[in-house]
């Protein structure tokens, strides 16, 4: 079995510049974290946008649909930016035979305090044990998208 992760972008995968005072999204993190986490699971990684999800599109959204339509792989995790994750996710209803996970960070990934290292490991593990659907994977839970919110002001994903 091998897994297939599709790097969107978003906070996770955020550098910060100095000469520019900006972050901005840089190469996937997914196989650094992954590397040093020592996994042991076969994976495979796609950079497929470098995007903060705010500036995602429904072309966007309709590229990763194609990205996971197409994979050989029927295990998917997806790092996303969290602000339009549930966006994303649900457009993503209805793939059948394809379990999909979505995760991201509420800090980069580069950051020495970051959640993005426990999620990217949690949604590693998720996508092994789920059925067939698609999920949210964030703050050591896993979500329905359609029944699901970012709570802004406490940094989490939480049930409607």
């Amino acid at each position: 079995m091998t897994i297939k992760i599709i790097a969107t972008g978003g906070t996770i995968d955020k550098i910060y510049f100095d000469a520019k005072s900006a972050f901005q999204v840089g190469d996937p993190t997914a196989p650094l974290v992954l590397e040093e986490a020592n996994i042991t699971v076969e994976y495979t990684v796609q950079s497929l946008l470098r995007k903060d999800s705010l500036e995602m599109n429904d072309g966007d959204r309709a590229l990763v649909r194609h990205a996971v339509e197409a994979s050989e792989q029927a295990q998917i995790v997806i790092t996303h930016g969290t602000d339009t994750m549930l966006a994303t996710a649900r457009a993503l209803g209805g793939i059948p035979g394809k379990t999909i996970v979505l995760t991201g960070s509420m800090q980069p990934a580069r950051l020495r305090f970051t959640d993005a290292i426990f999620n990217i490991g949690f949604a590693l593990a998720a996508v092994q044990l789920l059925p067939p659907g698609v999920y949210i994977g964030m703050n050591g839970r896993v979500f329905d998208p359609w029944r699901a919110h970012k709570n802004v002001a406490l940094n989490r994903f939480e049930d409607e």
